[in-house]
């Protein structure tokens, strides 16, 4: 690929779209070219993002594969669930490196209709794009990235599932209502959010069966139960994770797994004392912290992330810096906006 890429959005109207731009103005070898919208064609994309007014000269197009395939090296598509797979048969056969931020290529096709269900027009098999547990991303032209929940939950486990001592895993995740999207629903509408936690599909939430699959592929079967909530915050996930292991563990032991499998993870941190969302937020990191309760062999694990960077378009980059062989950290390696 030649030294700087020219990158599509597709579908960039969103909250991710705006993402991918905001992060992208000063990466050093991504160049954003094209940013589609057919609502909004031939309006500035700072009529939406007002963030980027005077910072990003582009206007809304409307989708044509040929002309992404022909004009640019990379593709973000952010379009909503189910969109995905009528976009991607159209840009798959050619060069062009896809992360795809939907739902649709996360789980095999079966399951991703027991989940969802609507009937998946395009079964592939897709790499999940969680690089600190699939390095292979790099060796991919089309990757499916990992929903926000499922990447903080995933991550406050897997050292503690790699290592096979996981018997229960009951992960409790508060997130900012930008994880419902840009469009307003009930449920982000002021007056119910304001001085309020939302707790939401108890049992049955959809980004279970993402969690469960990856870390049962790194230790095999075990009780796994995850509910979210919806608190007044606009970015964040936090998620607490109570983690019944098979056998006693120390803080020591805990702390050893832990660093030992994030070594190489330049965006996770394990961290002393109890992680913040004000660390991570607007940055790609995930800030990891846990205390033992050596009386029921639990760890209590509490993982943050901003679910728009880590949780999507910040993950997004990742991916597509290592497909495309950049750095893995090019135009992420920013801190959290703390206070």
């Amino acid at each position: 690929m030649k030294d700087k890429a020219n990158v599509a959005i597709i579908g960039a109207s969103g909250y991710t779209g705006g993402e991918l731009m905001r992060l992208l103005l000063n990466h050093p070898d991504m160049n954003v070219t094209m940013a589609t919208s057919r609502r909004l064609a031939g309006e500035s994309v700072s009529t939406v993002h007002k963030n980027l007014d005077g910072l990003m000269d582009l206007k809304f197009t409307d989708f044509d594969a040929s002309a992404v395939k022909e004009q640019c090296d990379a593709a973000f598509l952010a379009v909503p669930h189910g969109t995905a797979m009528d976009v991607v048969p159209e840009l798959i056969d050619s060069d062009l490196k896809i992360v795809d931020l939907s739902a649709d290529y996360r789980l095999p096709a079966d399951v991703f209709e027991q989940v969802y269900g609507i009937a998946h027009k395009d079964p592939r098999d897709v790499i999940f794009g969680l690089p600190e547990l699939h390095p292979e991303v790099k060796n991919e032209k089309f990757v499916a990235n990992p929903g926000c929940y499922p990447t903080g939950a995933t991550l406050s486990a897997a050292p503690l599932a790699h290592e096979g001592l996981l018997d229960m895993a009951i992960f409790d995740s508060k997130s900012g209502v930008t994880g419902a999207g840009i469009n307003p629903t009930p449920v982000s509408h002021y007056p119910n959010m304001a001085e309020n936690v939302q707790p939401y599909k108890l049992t049955n939430h959809r980004h279970r069966a993402e969690v469960k699959q990856e870390l049962t592929a790194l230790g095999g079967e075990f009780d796994l139960s995850f509910t979210p909530h919806v608190v007044p915050a606009i970015r964040g996930i936090l998620t607490t994770a109570h983690l019944f292991t098979r056998q006693s563990l120390s803080a020591e032991d805990v702390k050893n797994i832990y660093e030992k499998f994030y070594e190489n993870s330049p965006f996770v941190r394990v961290i002393d004392g109890i992680p913040s969302l004000g660390s991570v937020r607007g940055s790609n990191f995930c800030h990891i912290g846990f205390e033992v309760d050596e009386h029921n062999n639990r760890i209590v694990v509490i993982s943050v992330i901003d679910n728009l960077v880590k949780g999507a378009s910040g993950q997004a980059i990742q991916n597509m810096n290592l497909m495309c062989g950049f750095e893995e950290t090019a135009g992420i390696w920013n801190a959290g906006l703390a206070p």
